[in-house]
């Protein structure tokens, strides 16, 4: 019984420095769950110095940071970023963008020029197992995703494509 008597007594130092390491962590994320569990934390200590057990003060500051990490959190998300850019960056927006294959792409390999003037490494996309085709120099084509520095590219061409060769070695 003692160890508890002890822990109550100082418990108002772990949640000081709970909230400390909290606000810590939340300058560093920017991203206020960390600050609603500080402020759960809070919550905790001011029910530790009116005299709560210490089992209600983990209760309390559980409740209140739960509380505001689905009620209060969302609306401070919404309203952060309701000025960003949604243009997709980097390897998003390469996904959709057409192209121009430059030498023939097939199963394992080829090069496309990208609308955005980027030649890139290209695979053929393959749809539900069917066998490989090979897209010639001048298709036209767009970019379904980006796997590594691949990119996995449709035929945007009306007219068939001609089937992959077959490899004499197999």
């Amino acid at each position: 019984m003692e160890l508890i008597e002890v822990v109550e007594q100082w418990a108002w130092i772990g949640w000081l420095v709970l909230i400390l390491v909290f606000l810590v962590i939340e300058m560093l994320t920017l991203d206020f769950t960390f600050l609603m569990l500080s402020i759960g934390g809070l919550a905790g200590l001011v029910t530790d110095l009116l005299g709560a057990p210490i089992w209600l003060q983990v209760i309390i500051a559980a409740g209140v940071a739960a509380a505001l990490v689905l009620l209060l959190r969302p609306p401070l998300l919404r309203r952060l970023r309701r000025g960003e850019d949604p243009t997709p960056s980097n390897v998003d927006a390469l996904v959709g963008l057409g192209g121009t294959v430059v030498s023939s792409v097939g199963a394992h390999g080829g090069q496309v020029k990208l609308a955005n003037g980027d030649i890139w490494t290209a695979r053929a996309e393959s749809r539900d197992g069917a066998e490989s085709r090979v897209l010639e120099p001048g298709t036209r084509v767009r970019v379904s995703r980006i796997e590594g520095a691949t990119a996995v590219v449709r035929s945007d061409s009306p007219e068939p494509l001609a089937p992959a060769p077959e490899d004499p070695l197999a």
